[in-house]
């Protein structure tokens, strides 16, 4: 098991800002030593005594409606059509797009309660809605910004700059990964291409270790970049050229004492490692056809629903954090139809991993985080 490392002598930072792209990059956005240390402090006594181990964060990029979704409102249907009361404009700069006085509008669609809970979820969720006690609606959060990528800035790190580390980037660092040949935080993207930009900010390290950072999956093609050999090289040769290179690195870093050369050494042999472990990961062959089906995903092509799936097979593996963004939820020309059309692409499959984690015995010690 790796946890925190408690060396300040490995400059990954340094070493990244020269091999952005590259192994480097991969290998340093997970955890580069097999001995480390987690920091142990004291902790408060807790209500219930703490079970995640692990975090799947379903991030939907543009914003979601939640007056749609989950967060009925009996007096704005009420004053639909009405105008808005000028009071409430007054000194709001979330307004300030604003121009005149617009009519308020109510939500078209049919709230119900479900499950023993009673949790009320909308007609655009139906899925969703057969797993309503597993779900917990937390209806306090605000933000003071009305800007999309300062909002997501603050959602993942809590400053608007996206300068500090973020939720996955903290895990990394408190808890370190279970799985030697895995990051401990991965992102995986899906949605329309001219949905929100997505920004390296969101899965940063900030002021951590770059080896704290997430790596991004990508979801057709190889899944990282820069893992395969080069052509014409057996993954054999690879090794004894690593092995050579290993040689080479210690008698340099015993005489030079370069940090950066440690790095080095660490990060090639985690692409190595990652050579075997990705490919498969990756690899939907063995999945059964009602898994496939009941996720509504494809084994090659790409969408949200296999990026759930995929989500699924990485905790399984011992992944700390696995970050899911699903572009095109910001709605401006026709809500209506492009809501129906999100909730239809993300409600199944979202229904499907609580229920697929249940079964496996995982969504005891797995957060769960929609927004």
């Amino acid at each position: 098991m790796n946890h925190l490392n408690s060396s300040a002598d490995l400059t990954r930072r340094a070493f990244l800002g020269r091999s952005a792209g590259g192994i480097g990059s991969v290998a340093l956005a997970s955890l580069l030593n097999d001995k480390l240390c987690a920091g142990q402090g004291s902790l408060p006594n807790f209500h219930h005594a703490p079970k995640a181990k692990r975090v799947i964060f379903l991030f939907m990029a543009g914003g979601p409606s939640h007056i749609d979704l989950f967060d009925p409102k009996p007096k704005l249907n009420e004053l639909d059509g009405k105008e808005i009361p000028k009071d409430l404009l007054k000194d709001h700069q979330q307004f300030a797009l604003i121009r005149g006085t617009p009519n308020l509008k109510g939500s078209p669609y049919t709230f119900r309660q479900h499950g023993e809970s009673g949790t009320i979820i909308s007609e655009l969720m139906p899925h969703l809605s057969k797993v309503a006690d597993e779900l917990t609606v937390i209806r306090s959060m605000h933000t003071d910004t009305n800007v999309h990528d300062p909002g997501v800035n603050f959602m993942n790190c809590g400053t608007l700059l996206g300068d500090r580390p973020t939720l996955g980037s903290w895990m990394s660092y408190g808890l370190g990964s279970v799985n030697d040949d895995l990051p401990a935080y991965t992102v995986l993207t899906s949605g329309v291409s001219d949905g929100q930009p997505l920004l390296q900010s969101f899965w940063g390290n900030g002021f951590l270790e770059s080896r704290h950072a997430g790596v991004p999956f990508r979801n057709s093609g190889a899944p990282v970049l820069y893992l395969d050999n080069p052509k014409g090289v057996s993954t054999k040769g690879r090794r004894n050229e690593l092995d050579l290179l290993q040689w080479m690195n210690r008698r340099q870093h015993e005489t030079l004492g370069d940090p950066e050369i440690a790095t080095r050494i660490a990060s090639y042999e985690l692409a190595f490692r990652m050579q075997a472990s990705v490919p498969q990961l990756a690899d939907l062959g063995k999945e059964s056809k009602k898994t496939l089906e009941q996720y509504g995903a494809d084994r090659v092509k790409p969408s949200f629903a296999r990026n759930c799936l995929m989500a699924r097979r990485l905790v399984e593996r011992g992944v700390r954090f696995v970050q899911l963004y699903d572009r095109g939820w910001d709605s401006h020309t026709d809500m209506d139809r492009e809501h129906r059309r999100q909730c239809g692409a993300a409600d199944r499959p979202i229904a499907a991993l609580i229920a697929d984690l249940k079964q496996r015995g995982l969504l005891d010690e797995t957060l769960v985080v929609w927004g």
